[in-house]
């Protein structure tokens, strides 16, 4: 009989998400009646953006039009995306990004998992703790993540703890590793990095020849001026680094889907007989075997979001979900909770009262406030004794849901 991948059978039974939506769907059951403000799952509530919309009809007319039609385009992605990306979101930064170094995708959470086709199964990894569980997962299902300990570690991954101890900002590893998984904005601590603190690990990176995949997926709710929107604002960036964006949270794409992935022509790897390779030539090349790009709609719709409209829109969203961190933030601390993040980022971190275990929390604040968050234990380790909530519902679900939390007196 033919043989399966026993690297699927090492993961958890169902992915996070999955696991805290199974949840809250048993309590909903068994409680018909409660109004239940889910603040787990980081799923946009602000509709689409007005640019992007009409693009999208446009769009679609197109596709109606024999003349206009689109069928299979590039896998890289449409030249029209591309320049915008390169103009907007780096060359006005003073980053040479060129067209040809970014590569459209249907999201950051597709590439972020499937960059590791392009990369040896006998490289190390390392990520920072509490973790986006896909970095961690899609190495399980590639074999470079060894066993499962009893302290839920994965035996070949070298974890980066960030805590309130150590003031969430990861201490370079004493291992070294080949390959670093940077998110900041973190997801899901809600923390950042200053540009010091990201020189750090770029100096690093060049000095040991290790690559940092750097997902910044969050960089347009960054309002600090020391804190990198992205890591090639960092010197020497470009020769260790590839970097993920999304324009899910940013301009609310999450049904839309649409987001792109740099990789610099200046970054190399090793193959197996030491002889150098292009890391963009490698991605194309995948890319073109495995992926027939985004949709057309979709790539004029994420156009769009560069236009002055679609720039003013889609601050507008994201004010309105910084607006709501903020809320969560100064109530939450309000209710005698210990709170981080929220700040340059939509997730907002609680340290969970009395020692109570993460899992044990979400529990809590279901039964007594009819809230969902996401345990953080379900994003590793160091996790544990925290609960992630999201500024992305409603501004008056997110009121309620303070007022819920402050009620019930969890100090």
């Amino acid at each position: 009989m033919f043989k399966i991948n026993d690297n699927f059978c090492k993961l958890a039974e169902s992915y996070l998400f999955s696991e805290v939506a199974k949840r809250i769907n048993k309590y909903k059951e068994e409680h018909p009646e409660a109004d239940i403000i889910r603040m787990g799952i980081g799923d946009v509530t602000r509709p689409v953006c007005e640019a992007a919309i009409k693009a999208m009809h446009k769009a679609v007319d197109d596709e109606a039009s024999s003349t206009n039609f689109h069928g299979y385009g590039p896998e890289q992605g449409y030249g029209f995306l591309r320049e915008a990306i390169a103009k907007n979101d780096y060359q006005v930064r003073g980053i040479e990004i060129a067209p040809d170094e970014i590569f459209i995708s249907d999201g950051a959470k597709s590439d972020t998992g499937n960059i590791g086709d392009i990369l040896a199964r006998g490289n190390r990894v390392a990520v920072t703790d509490p973790v986006y569980p896909v970095y961690v997962d899609t190495n399980v299902m590639g074999g470079r993540a060894g066993e499962l300990d009893a302290d839920g570690c994965w035996s070949s991954i070298i974890y980066l703890p960030v805590t309130a101890e150590n003031g969430f900002v990861p201490a370079l590893p004493a291992e070294v590793p080949d390959v670093i998984y940077l998110c900041y904005p973190n997801n899901p601590t809600g923390t950042a990095l200053t540009r010091s603190q990201l020189k750090v690990w770029v100096d690093y990176a060049r000095s040991h020849g290790s690559l940092i995949l750097f997902d910044s997926a969050y960089e347009a709710f960054i309002r600090q001026e020391d804190v990198p929107h992205s890591i090639y604002e960092i010197e020497g960036a470009r020769e260790v680094a590839i970097e993920f964006r999304s324009f899910s949270k940013t301009a609310g794409f999450t049904g839309v889907r649409c987001g792109y992935t740099v990789v610099p022509k200046s970054l190399f790897g090793e193959d197996s007989q030491g002889k150098k390779i292009s890391m963009n030539h490698l991605w194309l090349r995948r890319q073109c075997t495995k992926f027939n790009g985004a949709s057309y709609i979709s790539q004029c719709a994420a156009a769009a979001v560069y236009t002055p409209e679609g720039r003013k829109q889609t601050t507008d969203t994201i004010d309105y979900y910084l607006r709501n961190a903020k809320v969560m933030l100064e109530g939450l601390r309000e209710a005698g909770l210990e709170v981080f993040g929220g700040e340059n980022a939509p997730y907002v971190w609680i340290k969970t009262p009395a020692n109570v275990g993460s899992w044990e929390f979400f529990d809590l604040l279901l039964d007594r406030c009819h809230v969902a968050g996401t345990p953080g234990a379900g994003f590793g380790p160091s996790g544990e004794g925290y609960i992630r909530l999201t500024a992305f519902n409603t501004y008056e679900n997110t009121v309620e849901a303070v007022r819920r939390i402050k009620a019930a007196d969890f100090k």
